[in-house]
């Protein structure tokens, strides 16, 4: 285990892959996973065995890998679906005859003749 990672770092790593707040992190109230898993490093381990801190930074690690595939699942789902974030019905039938190759007619106004 020459090259893993260490606490501060994995620490780090698993704050980065949190959902970006709209202010600055510094200076944002702590939100309820940032404070668990600040808890989880602070807590002090339940056995001092080497067995046990191996697994304990293993969990952290693909808590951290779970994290990333999220958010990069997020990035890929509004990246080739546009139109999952658009309210509007009208909106969405356009954007999928656009992802099969065709584009809606222009809707004709009726006016009526006085």
């Amino acid at each position: 285990m020459a090259n893993a990672p260490t606490t501060k770092s994995l620490y780090r790593r698993l704050l980065r892959e949190l959902p970006p707040l709209p202010v600055p992190r510094h200076k944002a109230p702590r939100t309820s996973i940032h404070s668990s898993i600040r808890a989880h490093f602070y807590q002090p381990p339940a056995s001092n065995s080497e067995e046990y801190m191996v697994a304990r930074r293993q969990e952290l690690e693909q808590f951290a890998a779970y994290l990333r595939a999220q958010r990069m699942y997020n990035t890929l789902l509004l990246r080739y679906n546009p139109g999952m974030s658009i309210v509007d019905e009208e909106e969405r039938v356009r954007l999928t005859a656009r992802r099969v190759g065709m584009e809606l007619p222009a809707e004709y106004e009726w006016e009526k003749k006085p």
